[in-house]
């Protein structure tokens, strides 16, 4: 399994946060209509039992980590007044240049939004206006005709992300997997993107040095995606996460069937910390392909899995 970084310029406003999960199921549909069914599910043979063709992370600030999910207690300024542990909550990424820090002093050099984005451009998540109208009348309505809103997030013009990812190459070529990307960036990802949303152009993908870069006596996996941790022999008292319900829906025609919804699944959010029980295995995926995540399309698989990076937990943690 090869860990390349992707490049993404955003061309549009997002409806749906880049999150890996939700990017992989788009990969796979996009597999399908360019490379046919049987390709994917050739992909797909054995990705619940361990072996994942790819692995995807969430979208990053070009840059930038997810700040580590940890208790109060377990960071440097754990003693301060409540005004400085709230501040210091909104520091919420961390530089790669820090990355092969100690825990401690990894939390300390998280930045905030304005230092990633600059204070004017910050992502703005805001509500749009929406009509649709009646082909009858050539006017809106009531009812399904009448004017609404969807939420969007807004990004500065061109701005750049990070896209972590974990590939077979044996399985498929990374110029694949860009084309790929570029195929979803073409045609929007994520909600309303007939409308224009989601979409990116992919500026280069090239092979990850940032895993090489951690701590050289990590002793726990950082995670950059939403992922399903059990049956994997943590160390739930050194282990810390926060619970994501993610509420998954279909893409394709199935999106327009009456029940477009999927099975609602229990994940450990992004940025979460696990430690191993007994030694430390060097790998840059954790997790669990998840199935049984839809009653109208049985064989549908949900990425659990996550991209990792090892990260240095002190004795005294």
């Amino acid at each position: 399994m090869t860990p390349l970084r992707a490049i993404l310029r955003l061309r549009s406003p997002l409806g749906t946060p880049l999150a890996g999960d939700t990017l992989f199921g788009q990969l796979c549909h996009a597999v399908r209509e360019m490379l046919g069914e049987e390709k994917l599910e050739a992909l797909l043979d054995g990705y619940t039992a361990g072996s994942p063709w790819l692995v995807v992370s969430d979208g990053f600030p070009s840059g930038y980590l997810p700040r580590p999910t940890v208790a109060a207690a377990l960071q440097a300024n754990s003693e301060e007044d409540p005004k400085k542990r709230k501040e210091a909550k909104g520091k919420r990424w961390i530089p790669h240049s820090q990355i092969a820090q100690p825990l401690r002093q990894l939390l300390s050099s998280a930045v905030s939004d304005e230092e990633v984005y600059g204070k004017q451009s910050r992502p703005i998540q805001a509500a749009a206006f929406h009509n649709t109208l009646n082909r009858l009348t050539g006017t809106t309505g009531t009812g399904e005709f009448a004017p609404y809103t969807q939420s969007q997030i807004f990004y500065q013009r061109d701005q750049r992300m990070d896209l972590w990812c974990v590939l077979d190459e044996d399985r498929l070529p990374r110029e694949t997997l860009h084309q790929l990307l570029e195929y979803i960036g073409s045609v929007g990802y994520g909600r309303d993107a007939s409308i224009g949303l989601g979409k990116f152009a992919v500026e280069q993908i090239e092979e990850a040095a940032l895993f090489k870069q951690t701590h050289p006596n990590a002793n726990a996996y950082w995670t950059l995606a939403p992922c399903s941790p059990q049956g994997q022999g943590f160390k739930t008292s050194r282990s810390y996460w926060q619970v994501l319900t993610r509420f998954g829906r279909h893409g394709g025609t199935l999106a327009l069937g009456t029940n477009p919804f999927k099975q609602p699944l229990l994940l450990a959010a992004t940025g979460a910390i696990f430690a191993p029980a007994n030694n430390m295995v060097q790998t840059s995926f954790i997790g669990n392909g998840l199935t049984k995540v839809s009653l109208m399309q049985t064989a549908a698989v949900h990425q659990g899995y996550a991209p990792v990076l090892g990260i240095c937990m002190e004795a005294s943690v």
